[in-house]
């Protein structure tokens, strides 16, 4: 089970030592996300070459919750397939919406450290961002929100 320490150990190291952060030349696709409430702005970029990631990128101002989500979503996609990479979107959001428990099957490793998250609804909007955001890239949606009728909790872009 994971600790309510280790979870925080582990966004802190994210938040202070961002993986893949910054910007990325070679990228082919690309989309914007927000979360208002919040006030995160992330910008995913990717290449994607024969249906795999071959790298990936994220930049923008966030909280904590948001910048550790992006960081390790960035490490976790990266190599992956986009059907892969579909799967784990899908599994992130039903892990903080309380529809996939730790234990179920699935292929989020140490992503389960934000299980927790769905205890803290105001924050699940500041996980979920960068995996929303990295979902709109993939299908070639330049922006996606988090409020009105692009909340990414009740509307699925693409295959997720």
């Amino acid at each position: 089970m994971i600790t309510k320490s280790l979870y925080q150990e582990v966004i802190l190291d994210h938040n202070r030592n961002p993986r893949n952060y910054g910007s990325l030349d070679n990228a082919n696709r690309s989309a914007e996300g927000h979360n208002p409430l919040c006030g995160d702005h992330l910008n995913i970029k990717l290449n994607l070459s024969e249906g795999y990631i071959n790298d990936i990128s994220f930049q923008g101002e966030s909280c904590a919750i948001c910048k550790a989500s992006a960081s390790m979503m960035t490490a976790n996609v990266k190599g992956k397939t986009q059907a892969d990479a579909e799967t784990m979107i899908q599994e992130f959001r039903e892990m903080t919406i309380g529809k996939l428990e730790p234990n179920d099957k699935h292929h989020l490793g140490r992503l389960t450290v934000f299980f927790g998250v769905r205890d803290l609804p105001t924050r699940v909007k500041c996980a979920i961002l960068p995996w929303h955001t990295l979902q709109a890239a993939l299908n070639s949606v330049a922006t996606i929100s988090t409020e009105a009728d692009d909340d990414p909790m009740h509307v699925s872009i693409g295959n997720a």
